[in-house]
């Protein structure tokens, strides 16, 4: 064995460690196909209303609150598109009558309160219920059994919500947990009152893609009853992926929010809906991006900019990008990838165009010009671990030459670069390459010998830059 490790060579002193390495190199290997899956570009029905939530969450860090009520957490899930049972809250027994008249009958009574996680732990669920006089009854009945139980718990009333019947409906949990190293953690899996007995639930860092969010629920046992059996019709499962997907949005927008549970997340044929949901949330110390293991897509450096009398789209590169990403390098002059990527292939295979689409948002950037959703034109910078430096590459498509679009898209990844705290920027240019060489040198870039036959462009970060951008 020492042999062996002078050599580089592992060794085990087991078969079962020798299958165990072997299966945990064969993981790393899926999971690392998974991640270059390119996601398909599917248009998103709607937009999330993320100023509703934001006032929600603002008003609670005023009020020094943890917990938000649970009307507060569905009306959160409801701006996110996504579907909730209408809940009503009432500081009282009146109230609830009110409320419960207003919905119509049957309803479900909950006990309100910050300090109950979980309710029908004390008493604090009752369904069904179908009168008026029921109502008056079950409520001053459990008012008076959890006070009994949690006589310190701060009790502000209670929640009534309208009885769901779905007879087909799975029962599902989606939660959100944030640990101290890798930031936002999101789980799936089977709900009801019995999800910690079970145990069947998994777990994704954020953000999530469609294949991230298929790869999770289909590492849980209960995907398997998601699908058509016996007289029960197949679950939707693209109305589960949205909630994932817009839970992994929730995350990125508000960096509050650091625990969430939807159990149970009902789910049959006709879709999903959330009958019960718990949010907790803390003052943010950084962005909702900066708390990720993961940097999710920044979508507030997405604009409309225009370029020679031209609407132009401006934004950061997506995964499902590579497509027209390749069809973009299709079309450039046959000198142009030399210039941009050092060779003269334009036909890139998959594994080469998903680490060009598919980047980490905090070590590179690159930002795309778009016209009438053509790709027209690319920019990109990648830092060096200690961020330090950043290596700048630009691509323009031969049509859109001589339209300033290269120093739109220059002067915003150098403004980014400045705000990231990059000392440097810099590049390797040919000297042919005449088209880079004036549209850096107007925003400052000073020449320097290269490697070879290159020219090196380079800026220092930490000055202003030319008066006017």
């Amino acid at each position: 064995r020492q042999v062996f490790s002078e050599s580089g060579i592992p060794s085990f002193e087991t078969p079962e460690q020798a299958a165990s390495a072997f299966l945990q190199g064969m993981q790393y290997r899926r999971n690392q196909e998974l991640l270059f899956e390119t996601p398909p570009a599917e248009a998103d029905a709607s937009a999330p209303e993320c100023a509703t939530a934001r006032a929600i969450v603002d008003n609670a860090v005023r009020e020094n609150r943890a917990m938000l009520s649970e009307p507060e957490a569905k009306a959160i899930l409801r701006a996110y598109g996504i579907e909730v049972a209408q809940t009503r809250s009432a500081p009282d027994i009146d109230a609830a009558l009110a409320a419960a008249a207003q919905l119509g009958y049957p309803v479900a009574l909950k006990i309100l309160s910050p300090d109950i996680t979980h309710k029908s732990d004390v008493g604090g669920v009752v369904l069904d219920i179908q009168t008026p006089e029921r109502l008056r009854k079950v409520a001053a009945t459990m008012l008076a059994g959890v006070r009994a139980l949690l006589p310190l718990a701060a009790l502000h009333g209670f929640t009534v919500q309208a009885m769901i019947r779905r007879p087909h409906a799975r029962e599902l949990i989606v939660g959100v947990s944030t640990d101290p190293v890798f930031g936002p953690v999101i789980l799936f899996g089977q709900g009801g009152t019995a999800v910690e007995k079970i145990a069947d639930t998994a777990l994704a860092m954020p953000p999530l893609n469609n294949y991230l969010t298929r790869d999770l629920m289909d590492r849980t046992r209960v995907a398997k009853q998601l699908d058509a059996y016996r007289d029960r019709p197949a679950a939707s499962r693209k109305s589960i992926e949205f909630v994932l997907l817009r839970i992994s949005q929730l995350l990125a927008d508000m960096a509050e929010v650091i625990e969430l549970d939807i159990n149970p997340l009902l789910a049959d044929e006709h879709g999903v809906i959330a009958l019960d949901a718990r949010m907790r949330i803390a003052p943010a110390r950084q962005n909702g991006l900066d708390r990720f293991a993961i940097r999710p897509y920044p979508s507030h450096l997405e604009e409309r900019v225009q370029v020679c009398g031209r609407q132009v789209t401006v934004r950061p590169i997506r995964p499902e990008d590579e497509s027209e990403f390749k069809t973009f390098l299709s079309r450039t002059a046959a000198a142009d990838p030399y210039f941009r990527f050092f060779h003269l292939s334009r036909d890139l295979p998959h594994s080469q165009l998903a680490r060009f689409t598919q980047i980490d948002y905090d070590r590179e950037m690159a930002l795309v010009a778009l016209s009438s959703g053509d790709l027209v034109a690319e920019a990109r910078a990648r830092a060096e671990p200690d961020n330090r430096r950043a290596e700048l590459c630009v691509l323009v498509r031969p049509d859109w030459v001589g339209t300033d679009i290269d120093r739109v898209l220059l002067s915003r990844l150098v403004s980014y670069c400045r705000q990231r705290g990059t000392a440097q920027l810099f590049g390797d240019v040919f000297p042919e390459n005449d088209r880079l060489l004036a549209a850096t040198a107007t925003l400052g870039f000073h020449r320097l010998p290269g490697p070879g036959k290159t020219i090196r462009i380079a800026l220092d970060l930490q000055k202003p830059g030319p008066p006017g951008w």
